[in-house]
């Protein structure tokens, strides 16, 4: 396409949402940092109510997910859907609602969360009226992104923008059916559903939440940033579109994984088992076609740290969509559930996964949006890089050694059959290891101000590009 007739993209939006992604990325993962300060030090919360573990805990989650992960969500799709489709977005006034409306639902769970508002829910914790904005915001999202699309110039629809797609009417449907509440008061509120219903409908939510908005959201922006970022085009087209369907095929399907070992029925506990192991297969499929499309371009990595982000991110996607499914085993889930495992498994897919794959993207975009050449530093990205690769895998091993010692002190038992441990005593037995959660942390948060100060150089002192 002639440079006289190239759409003007709207690099506004992505912009807005570029900034706040990274400052929402710090203040999450500085709350993540105090809420793991607490495990290893309890004096920490200072004893004040609403910096105790138990409300900072999901001020952490929501922060990271949805205003960090949420941010990076946005400004990808509204920068990548013009640039697939050549067209502007659909609308600009949705743009911007979105945006503030975003903002508004970050800044409303700040306030709620640590006062003790919530629905007790994981990954849905904010009350019914914070819910309604949630939904409308998330459905304009869906208006201007479709609306894009069908104004397109192109007949095809690339397959970044399929995973986006099922991603914002999953994760829709998803939130509609979990938020379904009795309100009682403006700040309190009783779901709907009561008991193992209950349990089952939120990690139908929970899981899927992971696997719809974790998983199939940043999988669109590995399908569209990592061929752009590497000037290689995706290894495998046909491989791509099965590792589309199958996946969101499967995924719906493996909530009950979290509930075995419960009331919850064992033909249902058995499904969601069977489903999470098969979803390795597309999992594995999704990761392979990721490092395969760096085939006969290895040596970009010697040079180029916004890759290295991109591949590492691409790797932990293998290792973790490899373990979810081991964990989901019945003999493994025995030794792993209720330990800090699953907090390594977690953070093993969150930060080795979607906080990198997010960064990498972030890289991408900003010298873009502020229409610049290229990042101010080059070395801070590269510095960037290690400390978040150092801090993720200090992070993950402690908590695996740390789940794995809780669970064999949990089942140990003496010649009578009794208890070889108290509880107090494993709780003491994992300082150590909390304490090496607590460094590795701190290193890939203190990654973050390293990249913010990247993202403010590039936008004071960065060469323009040309016109």
């Amino acid at each position: 396409m002639s440079e006289e007739v190239k759409p003007k993209y709207d690099d506004a939006i992505v912009k807005k949402f570029c900034i706040m992604a990274v400052v929402w990325g710090i203040v999450g993962m500085l709350v993540g940092v105090i809420a793991a300060a607490q495990l290893a030090f309890p004096a920490a919360n200072l004893d004040l109510p609403f910096l105790t573990f138990g409300r900072i805990r999901p001020l952490h989650t929501n922060a990271v997910i949805f205003a960090f992960g949420g941010c990076v969500l946005f400004a990808a799709i509204y920068y990548s859907v013009q640039r697939t489709m050549l067209v502007p977005l659909f609308n600009k006034t949705i743009s911007n609602i979105t945006f503030w409306g975003w903002q508004l639902i970050i800044v409303l769970a700040a306030l709620t969360l640590p006062l003790g508002m919530t629905q007790g829910k994981e990954y849905a914790e904010l009350e019914w009226p914070i819910d309604i904005i949630l939904a409308v915001v998330w459905i304009l999202l869906g208006v201007n992104f479709f609306g894009t699309i069908k104004r397109r110039k192109v007949k095809h629809i690339y397959v970044g923008n399929w995973f986006f797609m099922a991603m914002i009417i999953a994760v829709t449907l998803l939130h509609v059916v979990n938020s379904l509440v009795i309100p009682v008061s403006l700040t309190k509120s009783y779901p709907v559903f009561a008991g193992v219903q209950d349990a089952m409908v939120q990690w139908w939510y929970g899981h899927n939440a992971v696997g719809f908005f974790l998983t199939a959201g940043f999988l669109g922006i590995m399908y569209y940033f990592l061929p752009k970022q590497a000037k290689l085009p995706i290894y495998s087209y046909r491989l791509s579109i099965l590792h589309f369907w199958t996946l969101i095929f499967l995924y719906v399907w493996a909530g009950p994984h979290h509930l075995l070992y419960t009331a919850l029925p064992d033909w249902t506990q058995t499904l969601g088992m069977s489903f999470s192991i098969v979803l390795l297969v597309p999992s594995w499929g999704g990761m392979i076609n990721g490092l395969m499309t760096l085939k006969g371009g290895w040596n970009k990595l010697r040079t180029d740290p916004i890759l290295k982000f991109m591949i590492v991110a691409i790797t932990f996607y293998g290792m973790s969509t490899f373990e979810g499914p081991m964990m989901a085993i019945r003999t493994v889930n025995a030794l792993s559930h209720y330990t800090d495992w699953t907090i390594g498994h977690v953070h093993s897919g969150a930060l080795g996964w979607v906080a990198m794959i997010s960064i990498g993207a972030l890289y991408y975009m900003i010298p873009r949006v502020l229409d610049k050449k290229a990042m101010y530093s080059k070395g801070l990205i590269n510095l960037h890089f290690w400390m978040c690769t150092i801090g993720v895998v200090v992070y993950v091993i402690a908590m695996w050694v740390a789940g794995i010692t809780q669970g064999l002190m949990w089942r140990a038992v003496t010649d009578d059959g009794s208890l070889a441990f108290t509880f107090t005593e494993t709780v003491a037995a994992m300082h150590p290891y909390y304490v090496t959660r607590l460094i590795g942390g701190f290193i890939f948060f203190a990654g973050m101000i390293v990249m913010a100060y990247n993202f403010i150089m590039t936008a004071k002192v960065g060469e323009r590009r040309a016109a």
